[in-house]
């Protein structure tokens, strides 16, 4: 049976490899890809979206939502540091054929969920603003959804942002907590996981620029940004994949082998420590688990996922 997903990103060079998979691997079916705010400018991500989805072969099939432009609270912030303002690291990828639509991206999501109750997966590779507001405007929303994915937070480790918190958490620390607090159905996949066993080396990345796909010529040029920026920031040779991991895993769950059922939550007041995401894996909240946190993947499998989808 085929996934049927919907795509919340702010897309990136790792978004839009997410989002390949997704769009391209056998048992998953993108409806939807709704744009929040988070990595750079806004109509760039819209744009890039729109431009990955021509990539993938779908242009003009699957539509682009455009949403929140701003966290609920928090400061205005971006990463654009990281990606570069076109958030390609300045790779210089044409403007896309297809146009966005008119409809907001948490009016499209509450929707679409409407219609289709029980049937949809969300990954959510952004910070959560689009999907609290979903929450906010229908507090059954969570109920619906059959699944959500979220690349955000860390499992007791260190943040990327700050010591304490992951960017998309830090982003939005309120629409995180919301969004942890709804009821939905979570599966976690956190930073220091994709740090620890989603990295692909420079033999891996060879073997992707072989392929000589449009898609893999996409992503040989995409990803020179993250290289470069890895390279600098934590003397890493190869390239982290936190959004592609959590869509491969949503088409694959073989790629999961070990994930546990903890307590998160997530800070909203700390000044120090906002978007820090509590997981509490010694039990010692009394609170019940709502969330699977992947602990460990098939890093093989992951790989091999992504060279698939590309070829």
């Amino acid at each position: 049976m085929v996934e049927r997903l919907i795509i919340d990103t702010d897309t990136a060079q790792d978004d839009a490899f997410a989002m390949l998979i997704a769009m391209r691997h056998p048992n998953t079916q993108v409806d939807a890809v709704t744009i929040n705010y988070g990595n750079v400018g806004f109509d760039q991500m819209v744009e890039n979206a729109l431009y990955t989805i021509e990539v993938a072969g779908f242009g003009g099939t699957i539509p682009v939502y455009p949403g929140a432009r701003l966290p609920m609270l928090a400061p205005f912030d971006d990463s654009s540091y990281v990606h570069g303002s076109d958030g390609f690291g300045g790779a210089g990828f044409p403007p896309a054929v297809q146009r966005p639509e008119q409809e907001n991206a948490v009016t499209a999501l509450l929707r679409l969920i409407d219609e289709n109750p029980g049937e949809y997966t969300i990954v959510a590779q952004a910070p959560l603003t689009n999907i609290a507001c979903a929450v906010v405007a229908d507090r059954s929303f969570a109920t619906k959804v059959k699944h959500l994915v979220v690349m955000g937070g860390s499992n007791n480790a260190a943040g990327n942002i700050t010591a304490a918190a992951e960017a998309n958490f830090f982003h939005d620390p309120e629409a995180a907590a919301i969004v942890m607090r709804a009821g939905f159905s979570v599966t976690l996949v956190p930073w220091n996981l994709t740090m620890e066993q989603g990295v692909f080396t420079l033999d891996q990345l060879a073997q992707i620029a072989a392929l000589g796909t449009p898609q893999s010529e996409f992503f040989t040029r995409a990803n020179q940004g993250t290289l470069a920026y890895n390279k600098k920031a934590h003397d890493m040779d190869g390239s982290t994949h936190p959004d592609s991991l959590a869509a491969a895993i949503a088409a694959d769950p073989r790629i999961v082998t070990k994930a546990t059922d903890y307590f998160v939550d997530v800070e909203t007041g700390g000044g120090l420590t906002a978007g820090d995401s509590l997981v509490d894996a010694v039990r010692r909240s009394g609170r019940e688990p709502n969330a699977r946190v992947i602990e460990e993947i098939d890093e093989d499998l992951f790989f091999q996922t992504m060279l698939s989808v590309l070829s």
